[in-house]
């Protein structure tokens, strides 16, 4: 049985690392750009072999910064996919940008290179913060680069992050006003986590309480303009998207680049990528139930009750916490108040 996938591909190199980022990335300003995309183009080749000329729904540039690269080598990847795999007219075609990697002359390139969708790494729109979040933009730049992807026929996203340690529900509510003042369709507002590891795991920083995140949580709900679709994101009707709703919803996906990882859908079996190409092994079917779950949970519209989601699912404990979770319509999803507790959820509920 063949069936639709979408496409991952991580572009791991960035200018600087950011005093918060635990991602697989590397800073290195000027990587080898030949030998990388050769081994995307072989990556692709050999899953096309494995899949077929498979339907590509989205296609995702993801880093690390994929905004550096030359456009050369973007255009030579998005012509491989479309010789050995089936791009239909609606894909989703979204690359990862930093103000600062894009002026308007390359953002036309990706465009006509196929690029329909933009997603610019903000996180604040104070000059302070981005600074000591380690970011090489100021506010100004982000502001240019948001205007200039609007001004073209593409949809346009921003990433935010609140819960720096100066935040609270008032300063989140400015900047979902500023926020509002840009006039995205689109936007990610993601909760300041300290990783080990990190610039910002060595530090000592006072950070916000439990009960002010979530203050500040609630906050962007009644400020902002747009409605949240998933625990973190929020957009217009219509412009959620479509590659991480399907990633969501535990369809299937190739993972391409090093340190990508996928879930592959092959002879009627799932398949956990491990992060490196053409590693893959078989994913127990409670465990891809378990996946599906915790995923689906992260959503507004939750998931749907599959036989294999009922069998992973302490279905007594959903109904007995109506105020954390609610079953319509052959669906389970968490309620607001769920969102706010979602890990605690998943350990109660998955058997």
């Amino acid at each position: 049985m063949t069936i639709p996938h979408n496409i991952y591909i991580h572009v791991p190199f960035c200018m600087s690392k950011c005093n918060y980022c635990a991602f697989f990335s590397r800073a290195c300003a000027t990587p080898d750009w030949r030998a990388y995309t050769d081994g995307i183009l072989n990556e692709i080749d050999y899953w096309a072999n494995k899949l077929g000329k498979i339907d590509i729904p989205t296609i995702f540039f993801g880093g690390g910064t994929p905004s550096l690269m030359p456009t050369s080598y973007f255009s030579e990847i998005m012509i491989k996919i479309r010789t050995r795999f089936n791009v239909l007219p609606n894909t989703e075609i979204t690359i990862e940008s930093n103000p600062g990697t894009l002026d308007s002359a390359r953002l036309d390139e990706f465009i006509d290179a196929g690029v329909n969708r933009l997603s610019i790494g903000v996180q604040s729109l104070n000059d302070d913060e981005l600074r000591f979040l380690g970011r090489r933009h100021n506010a100004s730049d982000a502001l240019r680069l948001i205007d200039s992807a609007q001004s073209r026929d593409i949809r346009v996203s921003a990433d935010f992050i609140y819960g720096l340690p100066n935040h609270n529900a008032k300063t989140v509510e400015q900047l979902c006003r500023d926020i509002n003042k840009i006039g995205l369709s689109h936007c990610s507002m993601y909760e300041l986590t300290i990783e080990p590891n990190t610039p910002f795991g060595k530090m000592n920083l006072d950070m916000p309480s439990n009960d002010e995140m979530a203050e500040m949580y609630g906050t962007i709900s009644n400020t902002l303009n747009l409605p949240r679709y998933e625990v973190s994101n929020y957009a217009a009707p219509g412009y959620e998207c479509r590659h991480n709703q399907n990633i969501w919803d535990g369809g299937a996906y190739i993972g391409i680049g090093r340190g990508a990882a996928g879930r592959v859908f092959i002879d009627n079996i799932w398949y956990e990528q491990l992060g490196d190409g053409a590693r893959f092994e078989p994913i127990d079917a409670h465990d891809r139930a378990v996946e599906k779950i915790i995923t689906g949970l992260r959503t507004v519209r939750g998931l749907t009750l599959a036989p294999d989601v009922e069998n992973a699912l302490n279905i007594e404990y959903a109904k007995s916490r109506p105020e954390l979770l609610e079953i319509v319509n052959g669906r389970i999803r968490t309620t607001t108040a769920g969102m706010l507790i979602l890990d605690d959820i998943v350990l109660n509920l998955v058997k």
